[in-house]
């Protein structure tokens, strides 16, 4: 099991030190075997927003790191003329030396779009064609683009990259579709269990296998990466007092977050805006229970044992685990070194299994 750091909604701090959780962060997973740290692409909302460019996030991380995967969670793709994807993603691959990696997302809020409106009716098969087109100028290929004259233009990318391949992922938020579509497409996959439990992460993650295989030969895997919000610490209740409040607010900020939560608790087109304030909290406090107990990385090092070894056994890669939620930064960044005793612990169990 590979163990990754995921970021997306520490937007409290703002400036210079709203930052600098990401980047000794960073160094920290840069020097203690982690495979990645990934970075999102949010816009025109506090929640996330820190982050509306993360190959501009990843040129920074280039520079403070030596051998850690920089990725994107996600590019929203319908957002870019793919050109400019990568570009961008070229410059960032020559600065670390090859490391980057890019998670694809079709994107969901309408607002996002005043980038790009006519994308959005039919943003899912936009971004599959954006895929397709990157890795075709990744690979040296020249593509054709009307021009400002109307013309065709023969385009490739310059600088050329480090890698002969882009690793790519497809960002789900549970769609068994999106699932088969980045097996098709033989890509990774990037999800969590915002909208989904166990039992249909387990079925989605059959069906991508299942669409790789049929698509790409019985010898493709894939690789499925799983974000969860983490704390590991020494004592379990000691974790849950810590992150008790800053993680409701952070649940509590996002309304949708908190319904998608809710596993399906309120009706159909029910709006939760207009729930009185006590309605609201009670569904927060449901939510924190949920990730708290079953659905993120919570509490002691044999505590996350026993996650790893759940979420293996139905064919989880990469556990991308989300730190910045709320809590002190000098208390995550304590923190991390028992999940790096998490990942060395895993790492040697996998190693004495064979």
């Amino acid at each position: 099991m590979d163990f990754s750091l995921f970021f997306f909604a520490d937007t409290g701090a703002g400036g210079a030190d709203g930052y600098r959780l990401l980047l000794e962060s960073a160094r920290f997973a840069d020097a203690n075997g982690f495979s990645a740290v990934w970075t999102p692409e949010r816009h025109f909302h506090s929640f996330g927003g820190q982050y509306p460019n993360p190959a501009v996030v990843g040129a920074a991380l280039a520079a403070v790191t030596t051998r850690l995967g920089i990725r994107a969670g996600s590019v929203v793709a319908p957002l870019h003329h793919p050109v400019r994807i990568a570009e961008e993603w070229s410059v960032v691959d020559n600065l670390s030396g090859g490391r980057v990696g890019v998670s694809f997302a079709s994107g969901w809020h309408a607002v996002d779009f005043v980038l790009r409106p006519e994308n959005y009716p039919d943003r899912k098969n936009a971004m599959v064609e954006s895929v397709e087109t990157v890795r075709r100028l990744w690979r040296g290929e020249e593509v054709e683009f009307p021009d400002g004259a109307g013309e065709k233009s023969s385009i490739r990318v310059f600088p050329a990259p480090i890698q002969a391949d882009l690793p790519i992922w497809i960002t789900s938020a549970g769609s068994t579709d999106t699932f088969r579509a980045a097996g098709r497409l033989g890509a990774g996959l990037l999800t969590h269990l915002l909208g989904q439990g166990h039992d249909s992460l387990a079925r989605n993650i059959a069906a991508y296998r299942a669409e790789l295989t049929r698509t790409h030969g019985a010898d493709a895997r894939g690789h499925v990466a799983l974000m969860l919000h983490t704390m590991i610490g020494t004592d379990r209740d000691e974790v849950r007092e810590l992150v008790r409040e800053p993680f409701s607010r952070y649940l509590g900020s996002s309304i949708d977050l908190v319904v998608k939560a809710s596993s399906g608790l309120l009706p159909p087109g029910f709006d939760p805006s207009r729930l009185p304030e006590r309605d609201r909290q009670l569904l927060v406090r449901h939510a924190f229970d949920r990730y708290f107990t079953t659905s993120g990385l919570f509490g002691t090092v044999a505590d996350g044992v026993a996650v790893v070894e759940r979420l293996r056994a139905v064919g989880v890669d990469e556990i991308a685990c989300l730190v910045d939620f709320g809590v002190p930064h000098d208390d995550v960044l304590g923190s991390l070194r028992h999940l790096a005793e998490l990942r060395g612990r895993t790492a040697a169990a996998e190693r004495a299994a064979g």
